[in-house]
């Protein structure tokens, strides 16, 4: 095994430098096979000398790595320190082989070699990375690794409606599936076309693709047939989105409303199928129309923004199902549907069973679902154009008559079992 992990690293290695002059290359195939085997042998005679034969033969693999480096660096190219550091690994790996733990050192010595293999994609990546994508990337862990462990897990304030770390970790949650989608679209560049960028963009906000694909069929009348259908896919989109989110928090609640919410996104998934079919047309001058749907991938203030808003909707609900009975829940679902339908689906799932009926809060989260979709048709067509109007009827049409046909086949008074 020791002799396979060097050799392993060390093709890789003499393949990346093949066409060195020979007696240039800091290490090839057959180094790195004897550097591997000295690990291993190391290891057996550890057995009965001890560690001072590993500690021997790791800093004499390490010296003549440091000697061959100083020798490298003398020429213009020569700065790079990976094979210096792969021998090092390779000498490790050996040893770890010697102490016969042959799938740790086999798994490792492919990791390796892999991540050796991907130097040009990996320095591509970087070079297509901006500043505010790899700040957006560092503030996503602070927010995740570094706040969210600290925060007090129970609750405060009236009827104990705030807990601090299941609002931020919500806060994570909505976060790192924006970013995910804001990375989707990146990865698969916003130029093959607005129908890749809807359904991307409906992962981080639908809202904000609806609101950009708008003003762009108003800017492009010709192909206003095909921004709405960009837009309706991004809203169809949603509806898995969510589902996902809430399943992520709830999962008996994520049960309890599959059937209505894929229904939705499945009936208007189809209408936008159609709509962008019929205006196929339009599709070949794309150009970039759809850059810029997805603006900073994450910012802390909208990030806090978001968890203010969750606080107060969870404090709403709790202060309205107290007050106003369960009719008032469903009351604030519709309401909070006008600008976010994240936060409260979130909060009635944290509910659901507990507090209020899971019944109660699935028909919240449905109310705040259609006025959402409404809200957002009506965006549609007060930015875009008032020619837009049939796609948007048809968008809010759809999605009614896909939840009433998941309520149709799954009542949500009998899926939800306590």
């Amino acid at each position: 095994m020791a002799l396979a992990v060097g050799l392993l690293i060390g093709t890789e290695r003499g393949w990346h430098e093949r066409d060195a002059q020979e007696g240039s290359r800091p290490a090839g195939i057959r180094t790195f096979a004897l550097i591997a085997l000295l690990g291993g042998l190391t290891a057996v005679l550890g057995g009965s000398v001890g560690p001072a034969a590993f500690i021997a033969g790791f800093a004499l693999v390490g010296g003549l790595a440091a000697l061959a480096y100083v020798r490298a660096a003398s020429a213009p190219t020569g700065r790079s320190i990976t094979t210096h550091v792969a021998m090092l690994i390779a000498f490790a790996l050996g040893a770890i082989a010697g102490r016969g733990e042959l799938e740790l050192a086999a798994s490792v010595a492919v990791v390796t070699t892999l991540l050796l293999g991907l130097k040009p994609a990996m320095h591509g990546w970087l070079r297509r990375i901006s500043e505010a994508e790899l700040m957006a990337g560092l503030k996503l862990l602070v927010i995740s690794v570094v706040l969210l462990p600290v925060l007090p897990d129970r609750g405060y304030g009236p009827w104990q409606a705030l807990n601090p770390y299941q609002i931020w970790w919500m806060v994570v949650l909505i976060a790192g599936t924006s970013f995910l989608g804001y990375g989707a679209a990146r990865l698969l560049g916003p130029r093959r076309g607005i129908v890749v960028a809807g359904a991307c963009g409906g992962l981080a906000s639908s809202t904000a693709v609806t609101l950009s694909f708008a003003r762009f069929a108003g800017q492009q009348p010709a192909r206003a047939g095909l921004f709405a259908g960009g837009a309706m896919i991004a809203s169809a989109v949603m509806f898995p989105r969510l589902l996902l989110i809430v399943a992520v928090a709830a999962p008996e609640f994520a049960r309890l409303l599959a059937a209505p919410v894929l229904g939705a996104g499945l009936g208007l998934g189809l209408v936008a199928a159609i709509v962008v079919w019929r205006s196929r047309g339009a599709a070949a001058a794309e150009g970039d129309a759809a850059l810029g749907v997805i603006a900073n991938p994450l910012e802390l203030g909208p990030a806090l923004k978001f968890g203010l808003l969750l606080a107060l909707i969870m404090l709403a609900a709790r202060a309205l199902n107290a007050w106003a009975g369960e009719g008032g829940v469903v009351l604030l679902g519709a309401v909070s549907g006008l600008a976010d339908v994240d936060a409260v689906s979130l909060s009635m799932a944290h509910m659901a069973g507990e507090e209020i009926g899971a019944t109660v809060a699935a028909t919240g989260v449905l109310a705040a679902i259609f006025v959402n979709t409404l809200t957002k048709a009506t965006i549609m067509v007060a930015v875009g154009s008032r020619i837009l109007l049939p796609q948007a009827a048809l968008a809010v049409l759809a999605a009614v008559a896909g939840a009433a046909a998941g309520l149709a086949i799954a009542p949500i008074g009998l899926v939800f079992t306590p």
